[in-house]
């Protein structure tokens, strides 16, 4: 596993995480083949499914034979278990939608990168506080919006957060969180898109994620 530090670098620079799930093997492969030639470096799989373990077994086979610089991560972690069987499955690191305190003892413990949601400042404070987080995910980003990034921000001087779950593929939406201080957006559905899942668009994904990193760049 990369070290911590690597890890949030990597997000940091890359600007966006892409983010997403889908229950097909062959499409999961070929989604990240194709963020990975657009200039992909970091990757979230969601376990949002019954075939997501498979699939990111899967996923972490292409990494080692053809994706060399790839670090994947998977989210939507709740439990202990789900720490097991990704940890086992070699997940580089781990993201939850909520701050799940048995994952944060266990990150704690053992040592390796987890990034939990948080809507509140309470939230953010629990994270930092009690399991040393140092990158916050800030979700549903759609109902928070960048105004609260630019309200909490001073109360948490050094802590990283990215927002995730609605950010559109607009310079005006990335550029007003960026603007508001985050160091990078989270892009999920309006990235990979259900048509783009659905009918197998590779090329129409290639070309949004070179807009959507043009997006981030111009934020900054």
């Amino acid at each position: 596993m990369k070290a911590k530090q690597e890890i949030i670098d990597t997000i940091i620079a890359q600007g966006m995480l892409p983010l997403f799930y889908h229950a097909d093997t062959q499409v999961s492969l070929d989604v990240v083949r194709t963020l990975y030639k657009a200039g992909i470096r970091v990757i979230e799989y969601t376990n949002r499914g019954e075939a997501a373990l498979e699939n990111f077994k899967a996923l972490k086979q292409l990494q080692q034979t053809e994706l060399p610089e790839l670090i994947l991560g998977i989210g939507t972690i709740k439990t202990p278990q789900d720490v097991d069987d990704y940890l086992f499955a070699g997940a580089d690191f781990l993201i939850s939608p909520i701050v799940a305190e048995e994952v944060g003892s266990l990150a704690l413990t053992n040592d390796f990168l987890w990034i939990p949601g948080c809507m509140t400042p309470t939230e953010i404070d629990r994270a930092v506080r009690y399991y040393g987080v140092s990158l916050v995910k800030l979700f549903p980003a759609n109902i928070l919006g960048p105004g609260f990034v630019s309200a909490v921000k001073e109360l948490f001087p050094g802590v990283k957060m990215m927002p995730t779950g609605g950010v559109d593929m607009s310079a005006e939406n990335i550029g007003d969180w960026f603007k508001a201080g985050v160091v990078a957006v989270g892009m999920g559905s309006k990235l990979i898109t259900s048509a783009v899942l659905n009918e197998k668009n590779y090329n129409q994904l290639y070309n949004d994620t070179l807009l959507a990193l043009t997006l981030v760049k111009q934020a900054r």
